[in-house]
């Protein structure tokens, strides 16, 4: 180690190293530091897992994350193998998952409960072994609860096996049912299981819209322990609403209304619709609005015949105010090239046509009461008010406050880690494969230089004062980034609401996608945006979501030779007639890739009362030729420099360049432990 040290290179680095020597004062301590960052460097790789596209279906989602997408159903197989009947390992499965909600059940139809805590508690310290032997014994302390830590410890690292500790093991668990504390003890352990099965969670975007939970999701993803989230389009939607952006309000407040879905607003986020349902009343009082009643699921609707002309009401005002919106923001900003997304003017109101493209197309609907032909993308007087009350209710959200700062915490609009790329939608590329140039501000962006830019933008709008010159700028590019054709999260030539909304002719709702999204099959074009991005490794891939992988239709979510996988299969339920699926996960641990494919959640109450576990299909991707560890990752790296560092101290000690000193108790702040 210390061949490659110079005295010239540690003087060099000398005003660091006496602030390293703050924290490992002795040649013992320094030492010691090196040790245990070598053996850190040879633990197996923690298992990742990515999740795309959950639009607001918490409960799935949940499911997915406690059951580690099968990972602690195919542990519990490998560890009982032939010593446990299938019901015995479900029932344990489903105790891991679920534990309060499964121990009143056992509690309902256990006769002697006793010896159902003592089986089942060893049974869950042999699991919870198995799974944290992967890990640093300071990690697994981390994590632990507060008030069963020491118990934990000594059941992890202590066997009853063993015969000099069988009295002590089988005590520590009777004592724990006699004192009475077996439910606390068992709803820690599973916890612990659910948290250690999972070392770090990717999420390629798009939490909101669509189902009703996406609030619970977020309330999920702020607490949990290693996460990051690549935005998608439906996350910056929000975004923009949340920075105060008038045309991301609207079409969150369409979006919501479109599927019926105001839990996450109203009863998530505290957001007062009462103007916007007040103002409808009036406007459309004698207006059915058929063509803008809510996509329901049968299923689950709760709505009554009034309740659902309403909400279509409030769909109708709230669209017609989005497209002027949107047009007030497209004449301010001739730089987006959106002109063609300016319809309301070509409308022809005495006759309910609109001309498109030198055709002439009759509107579904002809009632247009708050339309000034004179000038259409003029607000009203009532839309103002209506507007400027919703706004304020989105601003004076304080738990949507919370979200968005856990958004910007843990987010961006791309991340490499691990030898993947991870984005949730697409890079602008030109037909021949070369990146397309972008103009930002009166500057040309490409590929890692764009997304970069545009990262910056997203954080501008949300976070700098309105003094900032480039503010009202950022909070309108964050409104293209919805539905721009050159946005890296949409990259399609149109967003067809319009069309769809009122023209029958399905010729004109056709959405072309970039290039992108045809020559990420070729594994050139995949290498060449790793390049890009500076990914480097023996393997490496792209990981993404956003376009639906139908697999009904033979869709394959693994292109390019593997180099690129797509990992939308359509958790919302909006999508599953389309996807044939309920979603796709990607496991990413020691031994490889799997892909699995998951069949739709029918309920957390089955899942409990029933032990009906998501029925999923897992696709080896690919597998390593040896196990990964620790020393392969992107964390290897940074422990590798940490190592460094501490042997260039190590010689500043011992070439008299740096004096020891008594030991003080510090610790390193940012040091970095597996």
């Amino acid at each position: 180690m210390t061949k490659e040290i110079t005295t010239e290179k540690v003087t060099d680095d000398l005003r660091y190293l006496q602030l390293l020597a703050r924290c490992f004062p002795t040649i013992a301590d320094a030492s010691t530091e090196i040790i245990n960052l070598e053996a850190i460097l040879n633990l197996p790789k923690g298992t990742e897992h990515f999740l795309s596209d959950i639009h607001g279906e918490y409960q799935a989602f949940s499911h997915v994350l406690r059951n580690a997408s099968g990972s602690i159903k195919r542990k519990i197989g490998e560890i009982f193998n032939s010593t446990m009947r299938d019901s015995e390992k479900k029932e344990l499965c489903t105790l891991i998952y679920y534990p309060e909600e499964k121990l009143v059940l056992v509690k309902s139809v256990e006769k002697d409960l006793n010896d159902w805590y003592m089986i089942t508690l060893n049974h869950l310290v042999k699991v919870c072994r198995n799974i944290s032997s992967k890990y640093t014994r300071s990690k697994v302390r981390k994590a632990l609860p507060r008030e069963f830590s020491y118990i934990i410890q000594e059941l992890l690292h202590e066997s009853s096996a063993e015969p000099n500790k069988s009295a002590y093991v089988d005590q520590i668990i009777r004592t724990i049912i006699s004192t009475g504390r077996a439910d606390d003890f068992i709803i820690a352990i599973c916890n612990l299981i659910q948290r250690l099965t999972i070392d770090q969670l990717h999420i390629i975007g798009d939490i909101y819209d669509r189902g009703p939970g996406a609030h619970l999701i977020m309330d999920t993803l702020c607490d949990y322990h290693n996460v990051d989230i690549q935005w998608g389009n439906h996350d910056i939607l929000w975004m923009g609403a949340a920075a105060g952006n008038l045309g991301s309000i609207a079409n969150v407040v369409r979006m919501s209304l479109r599927y019926g879905n105001l839990s996450t607003l109203e009863d998530g986020y505290g957001i007062n619709l009462l103007p916007l349902a007040t103002f409808a009343m009036d406007a459309y009082a004698d207006d059915p609005c058929e063509f803008f009643a809510p996509s329901l699921n049968p299923e689950e609707a709760s709505y009554d015949e009034k309740t659902v002309r309403l909400i279509a009401q409030m769909h109708k005002a709230i669209t017609i105010v989005q497209y002027k919106l949107e047009g007030q923001i497209i004449q301010r900003r001739p730089e987006f090239e959106m002109e063609d997304r300016m319809l309301l003017h070509l409308i022809d109101l005495n006759n309910g046509t609109i001309s498109l493209n030198g055709k002439t197309y009759e509107l579904k609907d002809k009632n247009f009461p708050t339309l000034n032909p004179e000038n259409p993308y003029k607000l009203t007087e009532e839309e103002e008010e209506m507007l400027y009350r919703i706004q304020r209710s989105f601003a004076g959200s304080e738990k949507l406050r919370k979200h968005m700062r856990c958004l910007f915490r843990n987010g961006s609009l791309y991340k490499v880690c691990n030898s993947n790329l991870l984005f949730h939608a697409s890079i602008p590329l030109n037909p021949d494969g070369s990146f397309k140039e972008v103009m930002i501000e009166g500057k040309t962006y490409k590929g890692k230089s764009f997304m970069d830019k545009v990262d910056q933008l997203i954080r501008t709008a949300y976070f700098d004062t309105e003094e900032v010159a480039d503010k009202q700028y950022a909070l309108d590019y964050i409104w293209y980034l919805w539905c721009g054709k050159d946005s890296p999260l949409f990259d399609k030539s149109k967003m067809a609401t319009f069309e769809r909304c009122f023209i029958a002719e399905k010729e004109t709702h056709v959405e072309e996608k970039g290039a992108y999204y045809t020559l990420r099959r070729e594994e050139a074009i995949c290498d060449k945006l790793l390049d890009e991005f500076e990914v480097t490794g023996e393997h490496r891939h792209i990981i993404n979501g956003h376009v639906p992988v139908r697999s009904i239709k033979g869709e394959n979510p693994i292109k390019a030779n593997g180099k690129l996988l797509v990992i939308d299969g359509g958790f919302s339920k909006a999508y599953h007639s389309e996807t044939g699926i309920a979603g796709y996960t990607l496991v990413y641990h020691s031994r490889g890739f799997l892909l699995v494919q998951h069949e739709p959640f029918e309920s957390t109450t089955k899942a409990i009362e029933e032990g009906l576990d998501i029925r999923s299909t897992t696709i080896v991707v690919e597998l390593s030729s040896h196990r990964q560890i620790v020393k392969d990752t992107d964390k290897g790296a940074e422990l590798k420099q940490q190592i460094s560092d501490l042997a260039n101290l190590l010689y500043a000690y011992r070439n008299g360049l740096i004096k020891e000193h008594e030991r003080g108790g510090g610790k390193l702040l940012n040091r970095l432990k597996c």
